[in-house]
């Protein structure tokens, strides 16, 4: 994790222009560097850097003498670099992982480049001979990007949009920030003035493909069929295989654990395999919630199963709601579920920093999406609109839980790693059939929790546990978080306000009270900047006026048998 930022074709003094890199200064507390272009006056780099591999040699841009015209800033881990250089004879100068970038561009193009890696990645790459500038991202977004470009050629690149938006330039129109697509790359000339010009923006991924670099993935071709018993049984091999390459770190690692299914199943597989590999340290787990609220609870149990050294964090309404405008501010969004649960991540983000050595962090994000774990599930009309909802979720990750994952936890310096998101194990999962990843027995998730039933990794009660809405997982089912915050809001926002709130914010318009309080807060920070969420997170084939699953007649029985 780090934070990257350029810009290309600057009317203004790069040195006043610079102050903006320092917005992102959190995404890499460890060094900063901010460097000019040869030749190119007028164009700069910017890098905050956490220093998660090769401590020595690993600030950018990257720069190696093999190929002194390419300049690379990426922000990433690219898991089979190694792999890649034993397949391709690349003699690499560092130990960056990121290195390989450069010699897969020299020796295929952009396209092979980006096709190749393996991991999650935003980057810029500069070929100053060719005179070309690009830009890519993950297949998932799991690592952010954001662009401006002008219709005169200035060009603006960086990890958050806060790195943008006070950006100078002679144009009279304030120039339009905007989320660079997920799996996508883009091809820009670089004129002798140091302005560009996009020449093509091309999908280079789609997740329910097979990836290239499977080829020369450590895990062989698996069986093939769909008897349950292969299935469960590549679900076990290729999330293991997700696991373990994102061991890849000099830094210590830790977890997060919620108790649900998730947060536990990736605790549990990566302490079996940080024994097996003989880490020295003991994996920390972190858990949050009020006093004695589900999730501290089920954590408790699942930590005491693995053996890990367990960590509690526990808030009150007060911490939560102090929180709130922090929250915004460092998501750059105004959804309302995915303010309402970043507040619990990001005070343990804030509690790892400030009281761990802990700097890699694993999570469960991206399993609800791919395995069908939200509780409307268990509405949809048929097992093949099942399937069509989980590929819109997970194309829209980048805007709500992968953009949760990243802000609150890069906001304190952490960098998350998220084995559902492996690009190998969701396209296989995804190219099962529809009916074998539907709800079953009024349980969500079901093929994964079976896939797992024999391992002995979990106590049988978390590998079955019911979907818990977040909010309530983190309080209590009496008073939750969801309503100790609407109790607040209440209080905030005057009913005229609300009345009127289609007035005053045509797009998207807040329909209660706390997506108005909301709302207010990100327009204070990023006026104008409503564009960036395209629509609120709502659950599908129910009358829900709220995201909260706490609203759904399912998850209300559920929760009170």
């Amino acid at each position: 994790m780090c934070g990257i930022w350029a810009l290309f074709g600057s009317d203004e003094c790069l040195s006043v222009q610079c102050l903006s890199a320092m917005k992102i200064a959190h995404r890499g507390p460890d060094a900063f560097r901010f460097e000019n272009v040869n030749g190119f006056t007028n164009c700069c780099f910017g890098f905050h850097r956490l220093a998660v591999v090769d401590q020595l040699y690993g600030m950018q841009p990257i720069r190696v003498k093999k190929f002194p015209y390419l300049w690379l800033c990426y922000n990433g881990e690219i898991y089979n670099f190694k792999q890649l250089q034993k397949q391709f004879g690349f003699e690499y100068q560092t130990l960056v992982d990121g290195e390989v970038i450069l010699h897969l561009y020299n020796r295929g193009g952009i396209e092979q480049t980006a096709s190749m890696l393996d991991g999650v990645f935003a980057f810029i790459l500069l070929d100053t001979t060719n005179r070309k500038v690009f830009l890519a991202r993950d297949t998932y977004g799991v690592r952010p990007l954001f662009k401006v470009l002008t219709d005169d050629g200035f060009l603006g690149v960086c990890s958050e949009a806060k790195g943008l938006i006070n950006l100078k330039h002679s144009s009279s129109l304030c120039p339009k920030v905007e989320p660079f697509l997920p799996g996508h790359y883009e091809v820009l000339d670089l004129k002798p003035s140091g302005k560009v010009a996009s020449v093509e923006l091309v999908k280079f991924h789609s997740y329910k493909d097979e990836p290239l670099h499977v080829a020369w993935d450590t895990v062989e071709t698996l069986p093939s069929g769909f008897d349950v018993e292969t299935v469960k049984s590549n679900i076990r091999i290729l999330f293991e295989n997700a696991v373990r390459k994102r061991l890849m770190a000099h830094r210590r690692i830790g977890c997060l654990l919620s108790g649900g299914l998730d947060s536990s199943l990736v605790a549990a597989v990566l302490l079996k395999l940080m024994k097996e590999i003989n880490i020295s340290y003991s994996l920390q787990t972190f858990a949050i919630g009020m006093e004695n609220s589900p999730d501290l609870l089920a954590a408790r149990k699942v930590a005491a199963h693995i053996g890990s050294e367990h960590h509690e964090v526990i808030f009150n309404s007060e911490e939560g709601i102090q929180a709130i405008e922090d929250v915004i501010f460092s998501l750059e969004t105004y959804d309302i579920t995915t303010i309402r649960a970043s507040i619990g991540m990001y005070l343990v983000s804030k509690y790892i920093r400030k009281k761990t050595d802990s700097v890699v962090i694993f999570s469960g994000e991206g399993s609800d999406e791919l395995t069908q774990g939200y509780i409307y599930f268990h509405k949809a009309p048929s097992p093949e609109e099942a399937a069509e909802e989980s590929e819109r979720l997970l194309k829209e990750l980048y805007l709500f839980d992968v953009l949760r994952a990243d802000r609150t936890t890069a906001a304190h310096g952490l960098e998350l790693r998220v084995p559902f998101l492996d690009h190998r194990f969701t396209s296989y999962y995804l190219s099962l059939p529809a009916e074998l990843r539907i709800p079953k027995n009024g349980i969500e998730k079901y093929l994964l929790r079976q896939a797992f039933e024999d391992s002995n990794l979990l106590p049988k009660e978390i590998l079955w546990r019911p979907k818990e809405a977040f909010s309530d997982g983190i309080a209590s089912v009496k008073k939750s978080w969801f309503s100790i915050l609407q109790d607040y809001i209440d209080q905030q926002v005057d009913d005229f306000l609300l009345e009127k709130a289609a007035e005053k914010y045509p797009f998207n318009p807040p329909k209660t009270k706390e997506s108005y309080y909301y709302r207010q807060i990100f327009e204070k920070h990023y006026p104008g900047q409503s564009n960036w969420l395209p629509h609120y997170w709502m659950p599908r084939w129910v009358k829900a006026t709220d995201p909260s699953a706490r609203t759904l007649k399912h998850y209300k029985s559920a929760t009170q048998e």
